[in-house]
């Protein structure tokens, strides 16, 4: 097949060129830096972070839309919520009538957990269940997902929507790096007390989700979640870290009630909460429905990520 990919030398744009290839299809990058992308690939530069001026693309079977404006610390856009809409809204709707002129039949749009909401409702999220996304980011996230459905139904286009957790992978950053960087270094971490599961898929699983429903055949539509299928705790992610490390896990039982105490005092309330409360998602339609399978496991996922970490740490 001939498939399209936005975002695509990006952190999970990389493994799903990779995944596509490997499998063989023919894959066009969209980028807006060079470099970084599969060698295998076509790469052509994009002009705008919104797609707004989007040259006309080759004629593809089906396209994969990854590029988007994610979490942005200290964000100096004077107006974040128009900024944020701006990239994952107004961007997927012009890249999505770029793709229909393209011949696209099938559009996979990669939306995220935070489309959901920051915490669960008692239970792993579902897809039927009712979102409540509370940042820029999610929200966009839910509003692309819902323009694209109805661009889809009104223009005869697929549209599959797939929702992951935390990505996990060689070359991750951000908060997975740093608890990778405090596992190898034998720093005390407080979260021994922490019982609250966390759904997580390792990107090659991803990849292989995307790869999975871009290609399959007979018509399908609508939102998936994907995940590992495993479900870890933080402190039993910290264990599969530091046995991978080949270091013992140095985990102190605080009480999280004392961790959020501390946390309001620091001002860290948002992310002591992230550690501390539960967050999982229902991957079953994916897995079960339509028959989709996680190549790797969670320990098979972490101990790629370490060697990864370890051999660009030399």
């Amino acid at each position: 097949m001939r498939i399209i990919v936005s975002g695509a030398n990006g952190f999970v744009g990389r493994a799903t060129c990779a995944c596509l290839c490997d499998a063989g299809h023919a894959v066009t990058a969209l980028v807006r830096r060079p470099g970084g992308c599969d060698p295998r690939v076509d790469e052509r530069l994009i002009t705008d972070d919104n797609f707004a001026s989007l040259a006309p693309l080759p004629a593809a079977d089906a396209f994969v839309h990854l590029a988007a404006r994610v979490h942005v610390m200290n964000d100096s856009a004077g107006d974040p919520m128009k900024a944020y809409q701006a990239v994952n809204v107004e961007g997927s709707q012009h890249v999505a009538r770029a793709a229909l002129d393209a011949g696209v039949k099938r559009f996979v749009f990669v939306s995220s957990i935070k489309a959901l909401g920051e915490g669960e409702p008692g239970r792993p999220w579902r897809e039927d269940d009712t979102p409540a996304p509370v940042d820029p980011y999610g929200i966009t996230k839910l509003e692309a997902e819902r323009v694209l459905a109805a661009f889809g139904r009104e223009h005869g286009m697929e549209v599959v929507s797939l929702r992951p957790p935390l990505v996990y992978g060689p070359g991750v950053r951000a908060n997975f790096e740093q608890l990778m960087k405090a596992v190898e270094r034998g720093v005390p971490l407080p979260l021994g007390a922490v019982h609250a599961h966390r759904s997580m898929v390792y990107a090659g699983n991803l990849a292989d989700a995307i790869r999975f429903v871009a290609t399959r055949s007979g018509p399908m539509a609508g939102v998936y979640h994907v995940t590992d299928g495993d479900d870890l705790t933080v402190p039993q992610m910290i264990r599969s870290l530091a046995h991978a490390f080949g270091k013992p896990a140095r985990l102190l039982p605080v009480p999280p009630s004392w961790l959020h105490a501390l946390g309001r005092i620091a001002g860290r309330s948002a992310q002591v909460d992230r550690l501390t409360s539960p967050l999982r998602m229902d991957s079953t339609r994916l897995r079960t429905d339509l028959g989709w399978t996680p190549p790797v496991s969670v320990a098979q996922g972490i101990e790629r990520t370490v060697r990864a970490y370890q051999e660009a740490h030399r």
